[in-house]
């Protein structure tokens, strides 16, 4: 499927920049699934016949719960940025940005309630805003 290409440069965006931040919003689900799943930190010593020298111990509590935390502020920047850019159209944008979804479908099945140059107008704006909060 091809993307459709965004007009960045009015907002000083360069295309390499666009792939990046679009890139970005591409791991959104990812990290969903994994705030969701990825909870367990139980897990045993592993036990082997091959005497170490040094024997490094690590906290997979700690481990996860900053990558936990990592995780959920990637989250809340995206979800804050797209409410920033648009209060009304913040779940359409994340749909598009995040899940791909076309704008034909967005309009048709999710019954979104604006125009074709308004929600581009606010993902342009979105990506702007996600630019700026990501420096």
């Amino acid at each position: 499927m091809d993307k459709r290409k965004l007009k960045l440069e009015n907002y000083g965006i360069s295309d390499k920049r666009y792939k990046e931040l679009s890139g970005f919003c591409e791991q959104y689900p990812d990290w969903i699934k994994e705030l969701k799943f990825r909870k367990d930190t139980l897990a045993s010593r592993r036990v082997t016949d091959i005497p170490t020298v040094r024997q490094v111990n690590s906290d997979q509590t700690s481990e996860l719960a900053v990558r936990r935390v990592t995780l959920q502020r990637k989250c809340e920047m995206v979800e804050q940025t797209a409410v920033q850019a648009n209060a009304e159209l913040y779940p359409y944008i994340i749909k598009s940005v995040c899940y791909e979804m076309p704008f034909t479908y967005l309009q048709a099945k999710e019954e979104m309630p604006c125009s074709r140059a308004a929600f581009y107008d606010a993902r342009r704006y979105f990506f702007y805003l996600l630019d700026k909060n990501k420096e």
